[in-house]
């Protein structure tokens, strides 16, 4: 039986294109045992949260057993505020989030739709295996961004690297080793 994994887009002019090739390079990693689903996100350079909500609820409820959620910059923050909000009817494996930017600080970094509630650790208790992945070379999401869930979500692995860039060089494999020990356990 194959195992499914939804993963969601970043965001901004032609964002769906450039995330296809980690879509791709994800799905090469994890091998045939493994389903990745790449929906096309509505709305990419202007994203609303309400329409992304409604496209990750449809991408979930059209998979089967357990899944695991992965999520590129903006699709990671996105689903992190749908799964704080929403209770998935599956059970969910795992949620692995590269790159993903924290709102709340800045000016530039406010987008008050995806904003975190202050209890997101306990609302996300039910996810078992949380991963946190970014580069200290991000040229888009800084690197502090992940200081900022780690504090807001201690029970999550977080992973830093060297000379990834925002794209993580388009591959994936360090996070498709995650996925299946996380699977494994």
């Amino acid at each position: 039986m194959k195992k499914h994994v939804l993963f969601i887009q970043g965001a901004g002019q032609g964002a769906y294109e450039e995330d296809k090739l980690l879509a791709a390079s994800l799905q090469g990693a994890l091998g045939s045992e493994y389903v990745v689903h790449y929906p096309r996100m509505p709305e990419e350079d202007t994203a609303e949260y309400s329409d992304w909500k409604a496209k990750i609820s449809s991408g979930l409820a059209a998979l089967g057993d357990e899944i695991i959620l992965v999520g590129h910059s903006v699709g990671g923050s996105v689903l992190l505020k749908y799964l704080s909000e929403e209770r998935v009817g599956q059970p969910i494996a795992g949620l692995f989030l590269i790159a993903a930017p924290h709102w709340g600080g800045d000016e530039f970094w406010k987008w008050d739709e995806a904003r975190l509630p202050q209890d997101i650790a306990v609302k996300l208790a039910y996810i078992p295996r949380i991963f946190f992945y970014h580069s200290r070379d991000d040229e888009i999401v800084p690197f502090e961004h992940l200081e900022l869930y780690a504090a807001k979500l201690p029970q999550a692995t977080l992973r830093a690297f060297e000379e990834r860039g925002h794209q993580f060089r388009n591959d994936m494999t360090d996070i498709a080793r995650d996925i299946m020990k996380a699977e494994s356990i």
